[in-house]
Order: C-alpha cells, then structure tokens, then sequence
C-alpha cells in the first residue's frame, strides 16, 4: 500500500500577504489594529508585545515626550488608535500595510521572511503554503 503526502501549494508572496490580510480583516475588526490583535491572540508577529515595555516606549517617543508617566497598558491604547487613524489616512486595510510605507514602529510585512508568512497563514487559517 503506497502512501503519498499532498505538498502545500505554492504561492506568490504577494497572493500570501493577500490571504493573511484577508484573513485577518475577518477577525480584527473595525475597533482594534492589528498591532492589538496580535498582541492579545500572541500570534502573528505578536502587535506591541513583541517588544519590551522600553523598545515600545522608544517606538512612540513623540507620545512619551508628551506624557511621560503613560502606563503600558495606557500607551498601546494610544498606539492602537495612532494605528487606526493611519489606516484612516492612508486608505490602508491593516497596520502592517501601513508599515510596509512608514516603517516607524517596524517594517509591516518586509519584516518577515516567506517562511514566517507561511507559518503565520497557517497559525491563522490552518493552510499549508510554500511561499515562492
């Protein structure tokens, strides 16, 4: 009796990108950045918990010049609008489209490798990509 192993399909990295932001606009929400999503769910590239609390600070300084005694939890909840008013403003579906512009607190989807974007499609779809 043979056994043969089905192979992921391969896809373009764009069409990869595509699937995810999809994907995530299904469960995002109108309310909330993706940036918060992925840090509450800690999946994806983990939103604002990826980085520690001085790293995020360091991140929105021109927030921190203003308000220095900001909490954490305070500082995403005005990182997380900052988000969605950029969004708003550059007619952009999701931060990490954003990003990929402005690169001010990371680099939107040019952070990741093919490899991490098929992993993350799967962690959020359960499909199995190679990404070319």
């Amino acid at each position: 009796m043979s056994t043969t192993q089905t192979r992921p399909e391969a896809i373009d990295r764009s069409r990869v990108i595509d699937l995810l932001r999809g994907a995530m606009l299904e469960r995002i929400g109108e309310d909330q950045s993706a940036c918060r999503w992925a840090a509450e769910k800690g999946i994806f590239c983990r939103g604002f918990a990826q980085f520690d609390d001085q790293e995020l600070r360091s991140k929105y300084s021109w927030i921190m010049r203003r308000r220095p005694k900001l909490t954490r939890p305070e500082l995403e909840e005005i990182a997380d609008h900052w988000q969605l008013a950029r969004q708003e403003v550059g007619g952009q579906p999701i931060a990490c489209d954003v990003q990929q512009r402005e690169h001010d607190m990371c680099r939107g989807w040019d952070d990741f490798t093919n490899e991490q974007l098929a992993r993350f499609l799967f962690e959020i779809t359960g499909t199995s990509v190679v990404v070319m």
